[in-house]
């Protein structure tokens, strides 16, 4: 297979625009040599490739040091609301290229790294990912921020600087196998420590009454000291700031409890204190009810909030002088965003401070609290919604639970007045959930305490109004919204599909980078058979390089010209990649049966991680592996069928494995996905979608135009059906021949020749306890697979809609979303103006 051009070589060859300037390609060649000089190495043969990434790193990092004092101080100046946007997932990946991009360094640091013999590629690929996330979410937050610079608002994202990341997955005879994920071994470039803003965090303790208020006495504090990392906006001049917290022992910690024996222990003990932010949960849409992950919950927000109130009360830069004292105008210059349930203690701890430290009167404070918080959910899912024991509140934070039980006591006060004895209602909108073992309800407690809930799709906010959050819709409707949830184009066309960005740019400009909208006009090249050739060129680039990169790193040869058919995401049974799986069984056994038939050849590529604790998507991953050790191995298969499971899938392989995937798979059974963001990834890359009508997949039917996806399926209505009628699997395996084969197979041991019954939990699973109704949908999906495979034979026709598909994404930047966010949930304005530069 010949080597495909590199993105480096690509854009010398078709890129005139913004070419670099020879000043700047000399100048950031001194300031390399010199970060290399300063590095300690003398000796430029002696470098090693991760000495010449730091170089680079610290050297665009200087372009980005007096656009971010600068853009401080122009808050300041200016005084303008703050957005806070509280996460405690924020999965940024890499910070080099998208730090290039954002401030036109690219072209530059290209052909200066070109001229002193260095490869681009080679260095970016030495950066760590900084995997602070489990996926959607966290990368949520992470485009979030990304738009909220490049739209010039004061942003502030905080979360927790973890230690150790999502887990790195080996596949090990088959199977997961997780190794601590140590992405600051060799220190990281993009952060700056902030000492000067360590906060005190209490935990423990007890409460006094006295009669001029309350007091939470004898805690053990533990500090939070702050990692500083900027946010550069899109060309902007706008540099925002991702503040993360670090769990730091205080120096006299329980060193007063210790006679001179116990010195090593008291100083040994301050790990305890530490481990709050030594570890990333690896649980993706699960609650797991741990001590410590409650204390991470508190921890990020009781140091955020003393950050907030600490900015909000001084107004010069550089000066701590307070200068306001009137908490009622916090919500005019402060937004408080809870990304998840996860940081809703943010609004007993917001109470608490207003109360028992600002004196505030507690309707007042109340009044302050709701006009500042907003709670976004991201999903329905009964597992994953948080319920916190009271028991282990009491213990941890006994004065927020008396301000939870006061915030409760009084909204069952509202609502007695507004539907008088209706005690069922009150026990369903009751923040405490009573029977066995009491538990606090942590989404009441947001929709309570906040003035705006919204999903992240139309259609989940809509069943969020529907079924469980039903009750308080009814008594507050204005408080319920939708922002479907975005992507940023920076990262996921620029970065990660230069051809296609320069394909696109060549025709319509460059504009549409900032307004994803302009999109719109590829429409009408739609019929173009230049542009149709083009687009279809640069997808079979991608798909060389990817098989190029699978064939260094999986050992396994694959077709370039098969379909390139992937599946990318958290292994959960509910995004069905057991679907998948029976689809994969159905196709090879087909092919088996008549091997002389002309077949469309398919790459079948599945990534993704399960949580650690969380056996039968573990035990999924080895069905997957075992469909791939079969089918990869047989010769009357040969190239016209590969199962391939992508090991460790994160942000740096999605940078290469979505611009080459031809069809996305987004099969989530209707009514469980709640947006979804790898599907928008997939289809501004040029992929088509096969998929149920959920989450933005519904959404982005309506943009493309639904004959341009393959939509399959029930859909949320006919889930609602089958679940009063009862879903019966047998029914449909005693029916449909291809699937009792197809789990016949996997019951019989076909896939796992050396242990017969390997697989017999997935199979009960699948016959008598499956949730999300898989084999409901096998028949449609099957005849969807088959239109797929037709149309993939017509490549200008199945070009043609990838083109449709293209131009329908301009809904689905990020900055759309955060557009909406700022005006209507943080009354905020968003400009494309330019900050001047110092």
């Amino acid at each position: 297979m010949s080597k495909p051009l590199s993105d480096h070589d690509r854009k010398k060859q078709i890129s005139v625009r913004g070419l670099a300037g020879v000043e700047n390609v000399a100048e950031l060649k001194q300031n390399f040599n010199r970060h290399l000089h300063f590095t300690l190495v003398k000796d430029r043969n002696v470098a090693t490739r991760r000495d010449y990434y730091f170089a680079l790193a610290h050297t665009v990092r200087e372009h980005l040091i007096g656009r971010w004092i600068r853009t401080q101080q122009y808050y300041y100046e200016k005084d303008p609301k703050r957005v806070y946007y509280i996460s405690l997932e924020f999965y940024m990946g890499r910070a080099l290229q998208n730090t290039m991009v954002n401030l036109a360094l690219e072209n530059a640091c290209d052909e200066a790294m070109y001229q002193l013999g260095l490869d681009m590629e080679e260095l970016e690929d030495m950066e760590e990912d900084a995997g602070l996330g489990n996926g959607g979410l966290g990368r949520l937050a992470a485009c979030f921020l990304d738009s909220m610079a490049s739209l010039g608002l004061a942003a502030y994202g905080y979360g927790i600087r973890y230690e150790f990341g999502i887990f790195n997955q080996k596949i090990v005879n088959g199977w997961q196998v997780e190794e601590a994920d140590d992405w600051l071994r060799f220190g990281n470039p993009w952060e700056k420590a902030r000492p000067e803003y360590m906060r005190p965090v209490q935990f423990y303790g007890r409460t006094e009454h006295h009669p001029d208020g309350v007091k939470w006495v004898d805690t053990q504090v533990v500090l939070a000291l702050p990692y500083d990392t900027p946010i550069p906006g899109y060309r902007n001049n706008v540099v925002n700031t991702m503040r993360l917290w670090s769990a730091k022992a205080p120096c006299d910690f329980n060193l007063k409890d210790f006679n001179v024996g116990g010195y090593i222990q008291a100083v040994l003990d301050r790990n305890l204190a530490e481990n709050i932010s030594r570890v990333l949960y690896p649980n993706d849409n699960f609650f797991e009810g741990k001590e410590l992950r409650l204390k991470q919950e508190y921890f990020v927000v009781s140091a955020t909030l003393q950050d907030i109130i600490r900015r909000f009360k001084v107004s010069k830069f550089g000066s701590r002088e307070i200068a306001r004292t009137d908490f009622s105008k916090l919500p005019d210059k402060v937004a408080i965003q809870l990304n998840d349930t996860h940081p809703a203690m943010a609004i007993p701890e917001l109470m608490r401070v207003l109360v028992d430290e600002e004196k505030l009167g507690w309707d007042k404070a109340w009044d302050i609290c709701i006009r500042t918080c907003a709670y976004t959910n991201h999903t329905v899912l009964p597992e994953a919604l948080e319920r916190w024991p009271v028991d282990l509140f009491a213990h941890l934070l006994p004065r927020h639970l008396e301000i939870v039980y006061e915030i409760n006591r009084r909204h069952l006060e509202v609502i007695a007045a507004k539907f008088p004895g209706d005690h069922d209602r009150m026990r369903r909108m009751s923040l405490i959930e009573e029977g066995g073992q009491k538990r606090i309800n942590m989404a009441h407690l947001c929709i309570v305490g906040s003035h705006a809930v919204n999903g992240v799709a139309q259609i989940h906010s809509d069943i969020l109004k529907a079924t469980i959050f039903k009750d308080f819709y009814e008594m507050e409707p204005n408080k319920f919204q939708n922002k479907t949830n975005g992507i940023t184009p920076r990262r996921w066309l620029v970065m990660c599909n230069p051809g296609l960005a320069e394909v696109i740019a060549e025709r319509i400009g460059e504009d549409y980078i900032r307004d994803l909208d302009q999109l719109q006009k590829l429409r009408k090249f739609v019929n173009d058979d230049a542009f149709i050739r083009d687009i279809a060129k640069v997808k079979q680039e991608n798909k060389l390089k990817f098989a190029v990169h699978l064939e260094e790193h999986y050992k396994v040869k694959i077709n370039p010209n098969s379909m390139f058919d992937i599946q990318v995401k958290r292994i959960h049974e509910y995004k069905r990649q057991l679907l998948n799986c029976l689809h994969i069984i159905t196709y090879y056994n087909r092919i088996k049966k008549e091997p002389n038939k002309q077949w469309t050849p398919r790459t079948v590529m599945i990534g993704g991680k399960a949580a650690p604790g969380y056996h039968t998507a573990k035990m999924i991953i080895r069905l997957i592996t075992a469909i791939g050790e079969v089918v990869n191995n047989d010769p009357v298969v040969g190239d016209r069928l590969k199962v391939i499971f992508l090991e460790n899938y994160r942000m740096s392989l999605a940078r290469i494995s979505i611009p080459a995937a031809d069809l996305s798979q987004q099969i989530s059974t209707a009514g469980t996905e709640a947006s979804g963001t790898g599907n928008m990834k997939f289809m501004l890359n040029g992929a088509l979608t096969i998929g149920t009508m959920d989450g933005a997949n519904v959404e982005m039917a309506e943009e493309a135009g639904e004959d341009n996806l393959f939509i399959f399926g029930m859909r949320v209505e006919d889930v609602d059906a089958m679940d009063v009628r009862g879903y019966h699997a047998q029914e449909y395996y005693n029916r449909l021949p291809e699937l009792k084969q197809a789990i016949d197979q996997i019951a019989g041991g076909f896939f796992s020749p050396k242990q017969h019954d390997l697989f017999k939990e997935i199979v009960n699973m699948l016959m008598h306890h499956d949730r999300f109704k898989v084999f409901a949908d096998y028949e449609d999906y099957i005849k969807c697979q088959e239109k797929v495979n037709a149309l993939y034979k017509n490549p200008k026709e199945w070009t043609k809609k990838v083109i449709y598909n293209i131009a329908g994404c301009g809904k689905f930047s990020s900055d759309r979303t955060i557009a909406q966010y700022a005006r209507e949930i943080w009354g905020m304005e968003p400009t494309l103006e330019k900050l001047p530069r110092m």
